[in-house]
């Protein structure tokens, strides 16, 4: 017997690596040394800093890998993986630098996989980051088949004295809301479960998904903000902490963002919910107070700035092709929302 026979297939794998090579060499920034295939990927420092900090983060994109397996699309998946680590160290004001990730399947079928690694370099080009490394993992009889999983890891860079913590908002400080692109990569258990009750076909079209099939509207990859915000900063706007709204939805990720003196008062219906919400809200009689703790509810960012600068904030973001809503004031408190829903 030999690694063949017992389901591990070498030459594809070293097939599957030229076969992604330009995708990932797409996304090198000037600071990347050498190219694919060592065994570490190196880049240095951008010059410019007297105290680089790095800011790393890793996560997945949960059960949103069913929904494409289910549909068999597999181009966006990549994107969310990205935006759900880039997302997150850009709250620090940090820059993504590079981006790593980690791909397991049961058998290495090159053009599913080609499909995710593609949505991966997509996504470090909207966040301006390298593809510096990865790895694909193929283990048979752990995977069923033709299932695969991601994980992803990033590492930013901020200037010490930019770096923030929560620290630096203060009390009137005006909460900007950035508006998602829909699901993001948040709470699938809950929408898997409530179509399979509903016996819902990812291929149906509601009225109010305007001609998109339920798995295209599930589908839609999550918004990454990276260079809007890092644009925004660049120019000046004072932004004193900013909250990735991920699992947990508002009420977990904003108090996040906040001193431990101080709260958030909500304005309520500040901002449009997308339709998919609502609907997924009313076919699985989901309570209120589940949708805010489970879903993004149509804000994937948040932004606190001062009151003076809220009208720029909302222009600048405007302009950037991004909905953008004043939803809160912060308050004197104990890291709470007030007056939410």
């Amino acid at each position: 017997m030999d690694y063949r026979e017992a389901g591990v297939d070498v030459v594809a794998g070293r097939d599957f690596v030229n076969r992604i090579r330009d995708l990932v060499q797409g996304t090198y920034r000037p600071e990347v040394l050498g190219g694919l295939g060592g065994f570490g990927g190196c880049l240095e420092l951008p010059t410019g800093y007297r105290q680089p900090v790095l800011v790393s983060g890793t996560d997945g994109v949960g059960t949103k890998l069913k929904i494409a397996h289910a549909v068999d699309r597999h181009d966006t998946i990549g994107i969310d993986l990205v935006a759900m680590c880039v997302n997150d160290v850009l709250t620090c004001g940090a820059e993504p630098l590079f981006f790593l990730d980690y791909l397991a399947t049961g058998k290495l079928e090159p053009e599913q996989l080609t499909q995710v690694i593609t949505g991966i370099a997509t996504g470090c080009q909207q966040a301006g980051c390298a593809l510096l490394g990865g790895e694909t993992a193929e283990m048979p009889g752990f995977y069923h088949p033709g299932e695969y999983d991601v994980a992803g890891f990033c590492v930013g860079i901020v200037e010490k004295q930019q770096l923030l913590d929560g620290s630096q908002v203060k009390i009137a400080d005006v909460a900007i809301a950035l508006a998602s692109s829909g699901l993001h990569s948040n709470g699938f258990s809950l929408v898997r479960k409530i179509i399979a009750a509903r016996q819902i076909d990812w291929n149906d079209r509601p009225t109010q998904f305007e001609g998109q099939t339920v798995g295209q509207v599930c589908l839609t990859p999550t918004r990454i903000y990276v260079k809007p915000i890092l644009n925004a900063i660049a120019k000046g706007l004072p932004i004193h902490g900013m909250a990735h709204i991920t699992g947990g939805g508002l009420p977990e990720n904003l108090p996040r963002a906040i001193p431990e003196n101080a709260a958030i008062r909500m304005i309520p219906h500040s901002w449009p919910i997308p339709p998919i919400f609502t609907w997924l809200a009313e076919l699985g009689d989901v309570p209120q107070s589940a949708m805010w703790e489970t879903f993004n509810m149509g804000i994937g960012f948040v932004v606190f700035v001062p009151p003076d600068h809220a009208s720029e904030a909302i222009a600048f973001f405007q302009s950037q092709d991004i909905p953008s809503y004043t939803i809160g004031e912060v308050v004197p408190g104990n890291r709470q929302l007030i007056g939410l829903d």
